[in-house]
């Protein structure tokens, strides 16, 4: 008996649901209860056949000629089927139990297709191999003893092993193929939640993008549009003259930040609309800015050996809104009559930006506080660095390093 083979180890397999269900799987226990009955009656239809072809006539009034130990041994290795799921190798020791009575008291055909089905539940819904194979080993050592014992054939020996080998194998063969679906549908599940967070991903950086190149215009745009009316709503009583250029200056700065507002939210109309988009800026910018800023009375000189032709795009992109943030954060905040100075160069590895104001410091503007996150996330982007902070002899510096050959991670 195999009685060792029904400790803790022995958990039973539990698969993961699939897609389709079959009823087996969609209702378990009418399914068992299904089988169960089906093998009892198999079993009772096995009997009467073998003992009419050993009469040579076949009548219903054979059923009462059967033994009811024979029922009740039918019946009880049928029901044990109700748990094979749950404890398969409980249902294995009940069905072979009722195999060994049935020689014992000396009834003719066991309840081969209950040892069937039991031995195929032990290599389903049994998940650690060494107590599957524990179990139908046992059942071996148990069907040959049984047999050796009653003198059996060798047909009828052949016939033992088949049942044993044959129930177990399939009942593998099934829990490995249903382990394989379910690997294949988590694989599935898990590249579906990848490309999901892949492109979640995606959106948040173009989202993120986005507001930071609206907030370096606006900031800008604004910030110079405030600067000039001021100047204007100062001077307008005695120069009229200089008063009508700065609203002739603050008229073309908002127009140029619509121009910009537009390149900038392009990128969320269809694609049929974007051909009157115009470049971003960059580098050959850089100049026209320092213009802009001399114009809006900030006094700015300019530095710049860098080469714009062998600047990588966002690299070239970066460096204008980098100094185009440092040179509004001047404005803003430098004080009155503010100066500034924009030097920038590159080797075959970095480009530097680096600018530096004498200001005071005391900003008649308020702040978004967003400036210096803003040029810090543009440089750490690119894979660069960036260092911001008052400097010993008075006024402000800020200093970017970008690679031009390192792509971003």
């Amino acid at each position: 008996m195999p009685t060792g083979t029904s400790s803790a180890a022995a958990v039973p397999y539990e698969e993961s649901t699939p897609r389709h269900l079959g009823p087996f799987i969609r209702w378990p226990r009418s399914s068992d209860a299904v089988l169960a009955t089906v093998v009892f009656v198999l079993e009772v239809i096995g009997i009467l056949v073998r003992t009419a072809n050993e009469s040579g006539e076949f009548t219903l009034s054979m059923l009462g000629d059967v033994p009811a130990a024979t029922y009740l041994l039918l019946a009880a290795s049928s029901v044990a089927l109700l748990w094979r799921r749950r404890r398969p190798l409980i249902v294995l020791l009940a069905t072979l139990t009722a195999g060994l009575v049935w020689d014992v008291i000396g009834l003719a055909y066991g309840p081969s297709l209950a040892i069937f089905v039991s031995l195929y539940g032990v290599g389903r819904y049994i998940a650690d191999t060494r107590t599957s194979l524990l179990a139908v080993a046992a059942a071996l050592i148990l069907v040959v003893a049984d047999d050796v014992i009653e003198g059996e054939s060798v047909s009828v020996f052949g016939f033992s092993l088949a049942v044993v080998l044959v129930g177990w194998y399939l009942g593998t063969l099934i829990k490995g193929r249903r382990e394989y679906l379910a690997l294949v549908e988590e694989r599935a599940e898990y590249l579906e939640r990848a490309q999901a967070a892949e492109a979640q991903r995606a959106v948040d950086e173009e989202r993120t993008r986005i507001a930071r190149e609206l907030h370096d215009l606006v900031a800008h745009r604004v910030s110079m549009m405030t600067v000039q009316a001021g100047a204007a709503q100062t001077v307008a009583a005695s120069d009229p003259a200089r008063a009508v250029r700065a609203m002739e200056a603050i008229e073309q700065a908002g127009r140029e930040a619509l121009d910009e507002l537009r390149q900038v939210l392009g990128v969320l109309r269809p694609d049929g609309h974007r051909e009157a988009l115009g470049p971003m800026h960059g580098l050959a910018d850089i100049p026209g800015l320092v213009r802009e800023m001399n114009d809006a009375g900030l006094k700015v000189s300019l530095s710049n050996n860098v080469v714009h032709d062998v600047v990588p795009a966002k690299v070239d992109l970066a460096t204008y809104r980098i100094v185009q943030e440092a040179l509004t954060n001047v404005l803003k905040h430098a004080g009155p009559d503010p100066t500034a100075e924009v030097r920038l160069s590159a080797n075959d590895q970095m480009l530097t930006i680096e600018v530096t104001d004498r200001g005071s410091g005391v900003s008649t503007l308020p702040g978004s506080g967003h400036g210096l996150l803003g040029m810090r996330e543009r440089a750490g982007l690119l894979g660069g660095t960036f260092e911001a902070g008052p400097r010993p002899e008075g006024g402000f510096r800020i200093m970017a390093r970008l690679p031009l050959e390192r792509n971003p991670s």
